[in-house]
């Protein structure tokens, strides 16, 4: 069996070379990478080589014959660019990757140069002369092992292993050359049938070194994701407490002119009753200061407390009301922290705080589809009439409102963050609709 090429055996061995050649070919394609590519050279051109030894036509064998060590030479030459691209030789060793780039020149210009001798000077003149190519092709290979015998992994170890062996197998049948073909047949072996088992075995072991090269890759590009999506969420993060920083001071500094206002007036019960409450809220806010986010029903008592430090400071006081969703568990849904506060103090200073009489401000909290919809109704007098009687009262609120609004869309990444603020004033009620959407 092992002694004829055209038996079941060695057809095998051919299909399935064929087979990894197409393969790979395909792989290069759909990825896009020239190492597949180098890969399918060199089986390809070791394939063709093969099929000259089961080629009847005696026109077809002449054809083989003349370009049989174009072929070799040029299986060596896509084996060098495949070991460049495969051990990065360029990234580690500038010197081998060098030497690697001269070979593959030097062995296509030798590759014409062989199948031109054959022209003029015949098949046995060529292989003569291949068989001075022969002792430096394995002297490249000893070169190329000892190079790389530093290389990390064990990708690398395989790799030497298996080319010493493929190595081997060639010289092996070469040696046809100089001893004979009848010293093989003696031992049950056709000296092609060394070429056809290293190969076969050099080919599957490279193409599994090519697979979990990929799949390293393909890890290696998963961690780098992972990394680059914690880094960007730390930036998030970052971000986020440098607004929420830009936020609190002017928070405190409104909290302290109204003590301060208290003290002036010589109100001292209120001031007394809006220090311990103030007290209450900033030991709330320190508690949550060192995280970007807290849950809406923390929010809420959050924002409760910071109400009844404003009701102190309305002359006459006004109503909070709260409508919940039944729906929404608000222990589950996380907001950055005092993120309704900037939009109720609005409410407060721009709206209720310039009318007389009964002033109310109602915070509605329901569940729309996938997202959560904050409303902020007041009574006071509307969105366009404050802002025709002041401009202070706009750059007051661009630190708090607009600090929060770039918050929220910080938290949640712009998808599906909405806020609106509408006049709602007829001519008969007046008042501003705040309206605040983001995902649940």
């Amino acid at each position: 069996m092992l002694t004829d090429l055209h038996s079941e055996f060695f057809a095998w061995v051919r299909g399935g070379l064929f087979m990894m050649f197409l393969f790979h070919v395909v792989m290069g394609f759909q990825n896009k990478r020239t190492l597949y590519f180098y890969f399918s050279g060199f089986i390809g051109c070791v394939l063709l080589y093969l099929l000259r030894h089961v080629v009847h036509d005696s026109d077809n064998q002449d054809v083989f014959q003349s370009f049989v060590f174009f072929l070799l030479l040029g299986s060596f030459a896509f084996l060098v660019q495949f070991i460049r691209e495969y051990l990065e030789t360029r990234k580690y060793d500038m010197f081998l990757d060098n030497v690697l780039n001269i070979s593959f020149k030097a062995m296509l210009i030798l590759g014409v140069m062989f199948a031109l001798i054959d022209i003029g000077f015949g098949f046995d003149y060529q292989l003569q002369s291949f068989s001075m190519v022969v002792p430096l092709l394995n002297v490249l290979i000893i070169f190329i092992l000892y190079r790389i015998r530093k290389f990390e992994g064990k990708h690398v170890l395989f790799f030497t292993i298996s080319t010493v062996f493929y190595v081997l197998g060639f010289d092996i049948s070469f040696l046809q050359v100089l001893i004979g073909v009848q010293l093989f047949f003696d031992f049950g072996i056709h000296p092609m049938g060394m070429i056809y088992i290293s190969l076969f075995c050099y080919c599957l072991i490279l193409a599994l070194l090519i697979g979990f090269s990929i799949k390293n890759i393909e890890q290696k590009s998963k961690n780098a994701e992972l990394k680059l999506a914690l880094k960007l969420k730390e930036m998030e993060e970052l971000k986020m407490t440098a607004l929420q920083s830009q936020m609190n001071p002017h928070f405190l500094f409104n909290s302290l002119n109204s003590i301060n206002n208290f003290v002036l007036k010589s109100e001292v019960e209120k001031a007394s009753d809006y220090i311990t409450k103030f007290s209450k809220l900033i030991r709330v806010i320190l508690n949550s200061s060192s995280s970007p986010t807290v849950s809406l029903s923390e929010e809420l008592k959050t924002l409760a407390l910071y109400v009844k430090l404003e009701q102190i400071r309305i002359s006459g006081g006004f109503t909070y009301l709260v409508t919940l969703d039944d729906e929404i568990n608000f222990e589950k849904v996380f907001v950055p922290p005092l993120f309704l506060q900037p939009f109720i103090e609005n409410a407060i200073w721009h709206g209720i705080a310039k009318v007389e009489g009964y002033k109310e401000i109602h915070l509605y909290i329901k569940k729309e589809g996938g997202n959560i919809k904050c409303e902020i109704i007041d009574n006071g007098i509307g969105i366009d009439r404050n802002k025709e009687q002041s401009h202070i009262s706009q750059r007051r609120k661009f630190y708090g409102a607009e600090a929060t609004k770039n918050r929220i869309k910080v938290l949640h990444k712009n998808k599906n963050v909405q806020i609106k603020t509408v006049d709602i004033s007829d001519g008969v009620v007046s008042g501003t609709h705040v309206s605040i959407t983001f995902p649940c």
